[in-house]
């Protein structure tokens, strides 16, 4: 073979393609196609990935940005003067009855259980009423929020009770601006006794005794008040009364091995629960709300 037939097949060998065979042109168009639909995919994928933060949670939305920053606490304007507003008997169950009666604690019957229930219903709407004022057995008065009316009261027991198995009618609001057990006026304040000359001495003891009260003052500026308030709303049914072994507030003896425990334990009862006490005291309260009740009652109780 001479020189220029050597060149000419080298020409042609240059000039050939990369795809020789029938196989290898079918597989070439179809990953033209499949390859850039799967960069496609990918880049929605990593824009989406990107604009959702929180992806899988509702931490990020709007409202649940709101009720983290919104303050524990908060308090409502109202007129001395205007009529009294009631609560319903869902609201007071709610706030008070909640914390004994969703659980069951000291075998108090469960809200919705009938078998439970249907010895009270048959007892009837009197006796109930007469049970849940005055208190009986574990159960303290009014459930252990003395600031309920008579009617909220009797409000509270209808919707348990119908919750329940029964159909008691709805009572009737009390007349007047306020219920008949608020309606009398508070008596005046004798005034005091001038103090006699050989008490003047004691005047000069004030500074001493004044300084010793700012300590106790100081300590109970540093406690969020939402520990008070869920306090007086939730776990007052169980700590003022010692419902089912709970530590009365207040007792020291009682909560010493509870404190000698630490904060961390306490909470975690609290959230959690533990024995007869449900979960968060049987409310809705935040993590916060709960250590700032815990802290107020371990503070009343030291």
């Amino acid at each position: 073979m001479n020189n220029t037939e050597e060149h000419v097949e080298e020409t042609i060998e240059e000039h050939e393609g990369l795809i020789k065979t029938p196989k290898q042109l079918i597989v070439t168009v179809i990953l033209a196609f499949i390859v850039p639909v799967i960069v496609i995919l990918l880049l929605v994928n990593l824009v989406q990935a990107s604009a959702q933060k929180g992806s899988g949670s509702d931490a990020q939305t709007e409202e649940s940005i709101a009720n983290r920053i919104k303050p524990v606490a908060g308090f409502n304007l109202v007129d001395a003067n205007a009529p009294k507003v009631f609560q319903t008997g869902q609201q007071v169950f709610e706030t008070t009855c909640t914390s004994c009666h969703t659980a069951g604690v000291a075998g108090a019957p469960k809200l919705g259980d009938k078998d439970a229930w249907a010895p009270f219903i048959k007892a009837g709407y009197e006796e109930m009423v007469k049970v849940a004022i005055h208190g009986k057995g574990a159960m303290p008065a009014k459930g252990g929020n003395p600031a309920l009316s008579d009617f909220e009261v009797e409000r509270a027991v209808v919707y348990m009770a119908n919750q329940s198995g029964a159909s008691f009618e709805e009572p009737k609001e009390p007349s007047g601006d306020a219920p008949a057990d608020e309606a009398k006026p508070a008596e005046a304040p004798a005034a005091p006794a001038p103090a006699p000359a050989t008490e003047a001495p004691a005047a000069a003891e004030a500074p001493a005794a004044q300084e010793q009260a700012a300590a106790p003052a100081e300590q109970a500026a540093a406690i969020d008040p939402a520990g008070e308030k869920l306090y007086k709303s939730v776990c007052f049914a169980c700590h003022a009364a010692g419902v089912a072994g709970a530590p009365k507030l207040g007792d020291k003896d009682a909560w010493a091995p509870l404190i000698a425990a630490g904060m961390d334990s306490m909470l975690s009862i609290a959230i959690n629960g533990k024995g007869a006490m449900p979960p968060r005291g049987g409310s809705q309260a935040s993590d916060d709300e709960i250590k700032a009740a815990v802290q107020y009652m371990v503070q009343a109780s030291q």
